[in-house]
């Protein structure tokens, strides 16, 4: 688990190995980040925040525990799912992720 920093959501982050996502618990909501891993590079693939949560910023700061979590795990990002390339594209913080191509 990985508690995100800053953001507006307070919820903590839980990498479910099984179903192959992110998921992030919030307000009695769900929203997930599914993912592909293969050796060191994880492909996220789409993104998903319940319509109750959506506008408030939940979407970023879910996203941004992921990379943060792909970060403590050694791993590089390649981003499939168009959310997560254009969190990408806002926040050069992540560049050292951002699998190289």
């Amino acid at each position: 688990m990985v508690a995100p920093t800053g953001g507006a959501a307070a919820a903590t982050l839980c990498d479910n190995v099984a179903g192959s996502r992110y998921e992030y618990p919030l307000e009695g909501e769900l929203g997930w980040v599914s993912y592909r891993r293969d050796g060191g590079l994880t492909t996220l693939s789409f993104a998903r925040v319940p319509p109750a949560l959506e506008g408030r910023g939940i979407g970023a700061a879910m996203v941004r525990a992921v990379l943060e979590a792909e970060r403590a795990r050694g791993a590089r990002v390649e981003a499939t799912c168009s959310f997560v390339a254009a969190y990408l594209e806002r926040h050069p913080e992540f560049d050292d992720l951002r699998e190289p191509g």
